[in-house]
């Protein structure tokens, strides 16, 4: 059985925002609430959504580039949330690492692909020049850049954008760390590199046993991608559960309208569209309410009294944070 590699227990991460001209009172982006989940050894946890519904800052939360305003993250058993600084973050540096969602920006183009792939290496004072030369060519080589004598030299502007993707993913891996965030890695991408690209993560995966949170807004890649599926809106958890579980039996009322928005390749099919009232809200000082009550087509009146519901699970580890279900 596999062990649990995180778990995040009731995440919270609020952003100040200053008041108005004549108004001193600081309201606060819930970017992410009350968010919980665990991810195994050797695991892909999907996490989907619209833009602005907190993925990327979750991701930033699990490898703390920001800290969290409340809750837990526990690695391997030890709360890792409070961490500031120091030995114990650099330690937790070299089994956590992300590979951001634009290879042209995450990358500084006055560094040689070399000193880009070897500075975790230095950081956490791993080899001396000889043996950091030979890890990130062996590296250069398990991710599909061959030779790797003759691109080690280059520099970003030289390369593809799949070529500076799988430079990215080198650069994550070099120290073997046993959970990787990945923010939408192919979504900068041209399509007819992709699939290579999401090939590589999946044999990395399997090969160094990986913990992995893949963020996404595409369904189609979750699919390919996941083991289980994670639905955030508005900074919260609304759905959870097996990919093809979540895909084919959505449970809750977003998820159905995520789902009823992917074009099908027949003409003959018609999907039935979920029909979804206005715009999304901005998450500034929410209502405790249903963070979707505004635009859900099956709201009630007790839907608008209580607080926001909690996952609860409807059987076969699938979660839904929904009254109406």
């Amino acid at each position: 059985m596999n062990n649990t590699t995180v778990e995040v227990v009731d995440l919270k991460k609020l952003f100040p925002m200053a008041g108005g001209l004549f108004s001193r009172k600081v309201r606060y982006i819930h970017a992410v609430e009350d968010l919980s989940f665990k991810i195994q050894e050797g695991e892909t946890l999907g996490l989907v959504g619209e833009s602005g519904c907190g993925k990327t800052t979750t991701g930033k939360l699990l490898v703390k580039l920001i800290p969290p305003t409340g809750g837990h993250i526990y690695f391997n058993g030890s709360d890792v949330a409070t961490i500031e600084g120091g030995a114990l973050l650099r330690e937790y540096r070299r089994k956590v690492q992300m590979i951001f969602q634009d290879p042209y920006e995450s990358m500084n183009p006055r560094k040689t692909v070399y000193d880009i792939i070897a500075e975790p290496l230095v950081v956490q004072k791993v080899g001396n020049i000889v043996e950091r030369e030979t890890m990130v060519a062996e590296m250069l080589s398990g991710v599909g850049i061959v030779p790797p004598d003759t691109f080690m030299f280059r520099y970003p502007h030289e390369l593809s954008g799949g070529q500076r993707q799988r430079v990215a993913i080198a650069r994550a891996m070099v120290i073997n760390p046993s959970f990787l965030v990945a923010d939408e890695p192919t979504s900068m991408l041209d399509v007819s590199v992709r699939t290579g690209v999401m090939k590589l993560m999946l044999q990395l995966r399997k090969e160094f046993n990986l913990a992995v949170l893949y963020i996404t807004h595409d369904l189609a890649v979750a699919r390919y991608m996941c083991d289980r599926l994670a639905v955030m809106y508005l900074g919260r958890m609304v759905e959870l559960g097996e990919t093809e579980e979540v895909l084919q039996n959505p449970l809750h009322p977003y998820t159905k309208a995520l789902i009823s928005a992917i074009p099908i390749p027949d003409p003959t099919f018609t999907r039935e569209a979920i029909p979804i009232k206005g715009g999304v809200s901005k998450p500034v000082d929410p209502h405790p309410r249903c963070r979707f009550y505004d635009r859900c087509p099956v709201a009630t009146d007790g839907c608008e009294k209580l607080e926001h519901p909690p996952l609860e699970d409807k059987g076969s580890g699938h979660y839904v944070a929904c009254y109406e279900v």
